[in-house]
């Protein structure tokens, strides 16, 4: 049973909740209780969308850096390919994920939330990659899904100077994606998850794909990723109820399956 990492199911919303006093420290051990979650909630079909959640006051304030001070060369080559694979197996929930982030999301902990498909913050929150001022720099996707997110020039910014990043200039700059109070950041999250409960799965899950590794590939080959989803499509169930319930009834009344 994980120590700092749980997944737990609420009417169709799994939430990845992290644990582990007093800052949520992205040690091995968490990192590794991360990748599990995901494992579990990619596979649990009564999982339809994940929030991702720190708890009310910290998301994660990076990686364990007593864990590293005294990591080697060697050793780092032989941890980081694992670091990356965690966070990725967040990014690759083939469903819909919000990251509610109170407090500080710095470091692996805005790298976590840089996973999921949307953000929402505190208004108090805090994110950055601060890596840059223990003179290294982002391990777990922070020099690539930042500028994927926001652009080169203001990832560049981030990341070179290592500044923190409040929540209104987060929101600004489109890093998140909805600023609440500090009280309603999870059931934010909740309830932008709980759209997706009775959607159809399978399309949520094209779309996602689509978007995800057409975003990697030149456009011709994005385009050939979307026809290919957008066909296979027309093999689910979930395809033939919604198109006879738009014809018979007209459109957002479909009562999808789930296949």
């Amino acid at each position: 049973m994980a120590e700092f990492v749980t997944l737990s199911v609420d009417a169709g919303v799994g939430t990845i909740r992290l644990d582990r006093p007093k800052m949520n420290a992205l040690n091995a051990q968490v990192q590794e209780e991360i990748r599990a979650a995901a494992k579990e909630a990619t596979q649990r079909r009564d999982v339809r969308a994940v929030v991702v959640w720190g708890g009310p006051k910290v998301f994660a304030a990076g990686a364990d850096i007593k864990e590293m001070a005294d990591e080697s060369y060697a050793g780092m080559v032989d941890r980081s390919a694992a670091l990356t694979s965690a966070f990725t197996s967040v990014a690759r929930i083939p469903k819909p994920v919000v990251a509610a982030v109170n407090g500080y999301a710095l470091g692996g902990g805005c790298e976590l939330a840089l996973c999921a498909d949307r953000r929402i913050a505190a208004e108090d929150a805090t994110l950055g990659q601060p890596e840059i001022l223990l003179g290294i720099i982002p391990g777990a996707g922070g020099t690539q899904r930042l500028p994927r997110l926001i652009g080169p020039a203001k990832a560049k910014d981030i990341i070179y100077t290592g500044r923190f990043v409040k929540a209104d200039e987060a929101l600004r700059i489109g890093l998140v994606d909805e600023v609440v109070a500090a009280e309603e950041v999870y059931d934010a999250a909740v309830k932008w998850a709980s759209q997706f409960t009775n959607a159809a799965v399978y399309a949520l899950r094209a779309a996602k794909e689509a978007i995800d590794y057409g975003g990697e590939a030149d456009l011709s080959t994005g385009l050939e990723i979307e026809r290919q989803q957008f066909a296979a499509l027309f093999a689910t169930e979930d395809r033939t109820i919604g198109m006879t319930s738009f014809v018979e009834n007209g459109p957002g009344k479909a009562e999808f399956k789930g296949r």
